[in-house]
C-alpha cells in the first residue's frame, strides 16, 4: 500500500492552493477560503519543529492570509496527538465534513470505452463550472480547479444539456478525481458512473494506473459508488482548529 504521506503529497499537489509554503514536511496552503483542503496546514511529515511550535506558524500563516487556522490531519498519524496536546480540536463544523477517507483503487477495474457524450476535456466549459463550483468562479475557484499540469475536465451530455461533471488531475502515476457532480434531475441514471469510466480511461492514457478521491464520511452514496468501482479507504483524516478560532 502506497505510504499515506506519499499519498497526502500527491493529492495537495494535484489541488493546487493560491499560495503553498512548506514548513519542513508539512504544507501550510490558503486559496482564499474555497474548499479545506486548500485553506489548512497539510500536517503529514516531519515539520522540522516540534509540533506545538509549527502550530504557531500555522496561526501565523492562516492569519497573515486572512483564513481560519485549521490542520488537516490523518487520523492515526503521528501528529495528531501533538495537535490535541496543543489545545487544538476537530472541527465539527466543517461545512463538508470534520472527517473524511481517502479511498484508492485501479483504474483499469472500472475504465470504459470512450463515447460520444462523456467527454474529457482540457479546459472547462461553462457548464462545468456550474456544476463543478458556480458559474462565475472567483479566481481562487479558477486556480484551484483549473491550474496543474494534467488536469481533465469530465462532462456528461444528453440531448444538449451537461448533466453531469467531474474533475481529475493526473500527478505521477495517481490520477486524482474531485468535484463529481450529477444534476438532481439527472440522478440514479448511472451517469456519475459512465463518467468515472471515463475519466479512469483519461488517467490511463496519461500515464496513470490508480485513483484517489477524498470524500466525506457523511456522503454514503458516494462511498457506495466508488466501493463499486473497486476503490477502498486508503485512510482518514480530520479538520482541527485552534481553540482560539
Amino acid at each position: 500500500m502506497q505510504h499515506v504521506t506519499e499519498l497526502e503529497q500527491r493529492c495537495a499537489d494535484a489541488w493546487p492552493a493560491l499560495v503553498d509554503r512548506p514548513l519542513g514536511q508539512w504544507r501550510l496552503r490558503a486559496a482564499g477560503g474555497f474548499t479545506g483542503r486548500a485553506n489548512s496546514a497539510l500536517t503529514t511529515g516531519d515539520p522540522g519543529l516540534p509540533v506545538s511550535d509549527a502550530l504557531t506558524e500555522v496561526v501565523g500563516f492562516a492569519t497573515a492570509h486572512g483564513i481560519k487556522p485549521t490542520a488537516h490531519v490523518v487520523v492515526g498519524a503521528p501528529a495528531e496527538a501533538g495537535v490535541e496536546a496543543a489545545g487544538w480540536r476537530v472541527d465539527v463544523d466543517h461545512p463538508g465534513g470534520a472527517e473524511s477517507l481517502v479511498m484508492t483503487g485501479r483504474l483499469d477495474g472500472f475504465a470504459t470505452p470512450k463515447s460520444a457524450d462523456v467527454v474529457i476535456s482540457d479546459s472547462p466549459l461553462p457548464e462545468w463550472w456550474e456544476l463543478a463550483a458556480q458559474p462565475d468562479p472567483t479566481a481562487a475557484q479558477r486556480h484551484v480547479l483549473s491550474s496543474g499540469k494534467t488536469v481533465g475536465f469530465g462532462t456528461v451530455t444528453v440531448n444538449g444539456q451537461v448533466l453531469a461533471a467531474v474533475r481529475g488531475a493526473v500527478v505521477d502515476d495517481l490520477l486524482h478525481v474531485a468535484r463529481l457532480a450529477v444534476r438532481p434531475e439527472a440522478r440514479g441514471l448511472g451517469l456519475a458512473r459512465r463518467l468515472m469510466g471515463g475519466l479512469a480511461t483519461w488517467g490511463l492514457d496519461r500515464g496513470a494506473t490508480t485513483c484517489a478521491l477524498q470524500v466525506a464520511e457523511h456522503n454514503k452514496p458516494a462511498i457506495t459508488l466508488y466501493e463499486s468501482l473497486g476503490c477502498a479507504e486508503h485512510h482518514r483524516y480530520r479538520y482541527w482548529v485552534s481553540n482560539h478560532s
